[in-house]
C-alpha cells in the first residue's frame, strides 16, 4: 500500500539521512521524497510516499518519533484529508509543426511554457499524481529531451473554524 507521510523535523545536519534510513532499514521503499524548509527556517517538512503494508508502517512511524529532531509525523494514508501537489519540468523537442501541438497539450493541462527555443520547448505543469502521469503520457510521443520532477508535496487540510469560534 502506498503512504503519504509529511515529517516536520529540525532543520539540521543528518536528519534527513536518519529518517529516509530508518524507512530502508523497515524495508519500505521510498517512491518519492521531498525535503524543503517550511515558514520556520528551523523547522523543515520531509514529505514521503512509501510502500508497505500497515504494520510495519505503524512500527516505522513509532521509530521515528522517537529519533530527537523530529517534531511531528503526520499519514495522511491514515483518512485525514490533505492535498498532494507535485511539479514536473520536461524539456520537449519541438522542431516544425509539432511546436502548436505542443503548446496546446500544454494549455490543456493549464502547464506553462517557461523556455522555447528552436529546437525545444520547456513547460512545467503542476498537479495531483494522476494530472502529471496523464500529462507525461500524452507529451512523450513528441520526444522528451530532459525532465525534472520533484515528488510529492502534502498538507493536511485543516477544518475551518466554525462562525461561533472565530
Amino acid at each position: 500500500m502506498r503512504h503519504t507521510l509529511s515529517v516536520l523535523v529540525e532543520n539540521k545536519f543528518g536528519v534527513l539521512a536518519r529518517v529516509s534510513g530508518m524507512f530502508s532499514g523497515r524495508g519500505f521503499n521510498i517512491e518519492t521524497l521531498n525535503v524543503a524548509p517550511t515558514q520556520n527556517p528551523e523547522v523543515s517538512r520531509i514529505t514521503a510516499v512509501v510502500v508497505g503494508d500497515d504494520t510495519a508502517l505503524d512500527q516505522c512511524i513509532r521509530q521515528l518519533a522517537k529519533l530527537v529532531n523530529v517534531i511531528k509525523i503526520e499519514d495522511f494514508s491514515k483518512g485525514e484529508p490533505f492535498v498532494a501537489r507535485e511539479l514536473v519540468i520536461v524539456k520537449v523537442g519541438a522542431e516544425g509543426g509539432s511546436r502548436s501541438e505542443i503548446i496546446e497539450i500544454a494549455d490543456v493541462f493549464r502547464a506553462k511554457i517557461i523556455s522555447v527555443s528552436r529546437q525545444s520547448i520547456i513547460i512545467e505543469c503542476t498537479g495531483n499524481v494522476n494530472k502529471i502521469k496523464a500529462f507525461m503520457e500524452i507529451i512523450e510521443p513528441y520526444g522528451i529531451i530532459e525532465m525534472a520532477r520533484t515528488g510529492n508535496v502534502a498538507l493536511g487540510r485543516a477544518d475551518e473554524p466554525a462562525p461561533d469560534e472565530q
